[in-house]
């Protein structure tokens, strides 16, 4: 996935005053994620961030719980150096580890739709058992999203394109979290939508 102008400007601009993904916000939702994991089961022991920007889930995870593996990546050689990332773009790297959860927080709009296919292939491989993805569709960037705070020059696709490449690869669970279809964690029938069923 090329760079495309990840540097200190769209750090400024994304994630400065105005953000709408502040570190508050990500501490809630990081709490969030981890205890439904939890009810679910899942002792959380291994995290990657993909697309880590300035590490916020990492941060949450290294200060509230200090024995989990956690790798964060970035593409972004501002951002690693910065931030402290490993290198790496998900559309051409694939880990040698699965992890308990993977994070994908706002990327996949970005690359083309051959390098997003890739990179959900990369993600599954990475994911022992659950995904939690952020992608904005198109719908979201004409009803949901703030134009003013959010990166309008990626790509635009809808729901049911990013749905059916996910489904090849994890059920939907809601709230942003998929599970892997080679996870062995039990969900409930109305844990997740009909027709995603094993």
């Amino acid at each position: 996935m090329p760079q495309r102008g990840f540097d200190a400007a769209y750090y400024d601009k994304f994630y400065g005053r105005g953000s709408v993904h502040t570190s508050a916000q990500i501490e809630h939702l990081a709490t969030g994620v981890h205890s439904l994991l939890a009810w679910w089961g899942l002792e959380v022991r291994s995290f990657l961030d993909v697309g880590a920007g300035p590490g916020f889930w990492r941060d949450w995870y290294r200060a509230n719980h200090p024995k989990v593996r956690v790798v964060s990546t970035d593409v972004s050689d501002y951002a690693c150096a910065t931030y402290g990332h490993k290198k790496a773009d998900i559309a051409a790297w694939r880990p040698a580890w699965r992890s308990d959860l993977v994070v994908c927080h706002s990327v996949l709009q970005y690359p083309d739709n051959a390098a997003v296919h890739t990179a959900i292939e990369n993600l599954a491989a990475a994911c022992r058992h659950f995904l939690y993805l952020e992608v904005p569709t198109a719908h979201d960037f004409d009803d949901v999203v703030d134009p003013m705070a959010t990166d309008m020059s990626v790509q635009r696709r809808s729901g049911t394109w990013y749905r059916r490449e996910l489904g090849r690869h994890f059920r939907q669970v809601g709230g942003g979290l998929w599970l892997s279809r080679d996870s062995t964690v039990p969900m409930y029938e109305l844990e997740m939508p009909a027709g995603d069923r094993r």
